[in-house]
């Protein structure tokens, strides 16, 4: 994606942002599929908190709440948010996501152009921080995909499924969660966790990544995004990936780590932000890469089973220093003498 560089709304970023939107609509309905009413009722929480948000900050900073509005940003952080989230968390935990993506990460830096770290990734990550046990009680039975609407709002607004006791049967690990505990040997698994399409989750989180893959590759065809930083994300995770296998045949392969967790939704929707990612080629390259390869350092042998958020946030931070280096190397490339 372009880097943007302003406060206000760009006359091409609300097309910008719609077309990011409907790209996420493949990997969202897979995703709603496989959560039921608990990921639509996340959903409209995230967005809802997001856009309120997002008009309190617009106007105590005095500045026009329509055009702030109608860029859309606000509701894809919201949307981004949603779509990293178990199924009936207490509500207030979207909310709380998407208040301090918008407020803290978002509006403290400057608003939209100025910020340093993806809002999105921020407001996950603080959840995941504050609140692990939340975040890792992911339902993995049909009974749980099954509730109605009635029940599912039931068990949101009365502090979410983990204060459920007779839910205890009904949730569980995620797939990294599974293939963590079998390396340290403290879940009774007597094979690997699957490698092979279609037996990588629970919840079968390869489907929701082809989605997100399809749609990201509409959005490189679209050339709302450029090839280099998903390639060279998904490259290094790959590469990565590999060789660990190879050495150590009990750490999960490519396929598992490609199509597990968010990995596809991290390559061409989140590491592709127009605001917090690498402005250049060559410092995009850097930046997907890093990432890529911090996914797979956190997620073998750091403490979180999934790492896209804490990588990318990782490289926010890097990226000033990165396109720094790439105006110098061109500065230094001008002065060169020509032959």
């Amino acid at each position: 994606m372009t880097t943007l560089h302003t406060n206000t709304a760009l006359p091409g970023v609300s097309h910008l942002m719609r077309l990011v939107l409907a790209a996420l609509i493949p990997g969202t309905a897979v995703f709603i599929y496989q959560t039921g009413w608990g990921g639509v009722i996340n959903l409209l929480l995230a967005i809802i908190a997001a856009v309120v948000f997002e008009a309190i900050a617009v106007k105590l900073r005095r500045r026009s709440v329509r055009t702030s509005l109608e860029d859309y940003s606000a509701v894809v952080t919201g949307w981004l948010i949603a779509l990293c989230l178990p199924p009936l968390l207490a509500w207030w935990l979207p909310v709380l996501a998407a208040a301090f993506a918008i407020l803290l990460a978002k509006h403290l830096f400057g608003g939209l152009g100025q910020n340093i770290f993806n809002p999105a990734m921020a407001g996950y990550a603080l959840l995941l921080i504050s609140y692990p046990l939340d975040l890792g009680l992911w339902l993995n039975t049909p009974e749980a995909f099954n509730l109605s609407l009635h029940d599912s709002i039931a068990i949101v607004m009365n502090g979410g499924v983990k204060l459920q006791a007779n839910w205890d049967a009904l949730t569980g690990a995620t797939a990294l969660d599974q293939h963590r505990g079998w390396l340290l040997k403290t879940l009774d698994n007597p094979t690997p966790p699957g490698n092979t399409f279609g037996t990588i989750g629970a919840a079968h989180s390869e489907w929701a990544n082809m989605a997100f893959l399809v749609g990201g590759i509409w959005l490189w065809h679209k050339r709302i995004i450029q090839w280099q930083i998903p390639l060279a994300f998904i490259v290094t995770l790959l590469l990565c990936t590999t060789i660990g296998n190879l050495i150590n045949p009990l750490q999960a392969g490519p396929g598992f780590h490609l199509f597990g967790g968010a990995t596809m939704l991290g390559a061409f929707f989140i590491a592709t932000d127009p605001v917090s990612a690498a402005a250049s080629n060559r410092a995009r390259l850097i930046y997907a890469a890093g990432a890529g390869g911090l996914v797979y350092l956190i997620r073998t042998f750091g403490a979180f089973p999934d790492a896209v958020a804490f990588a990318i946030l990782l490289m926010n931070c890097v990226v000033p220093a990165l396109d720094r280096m790439d105006i110098w190397l061109l500065g230094r490339n001008n002065e060169a003498p020509k032959q």
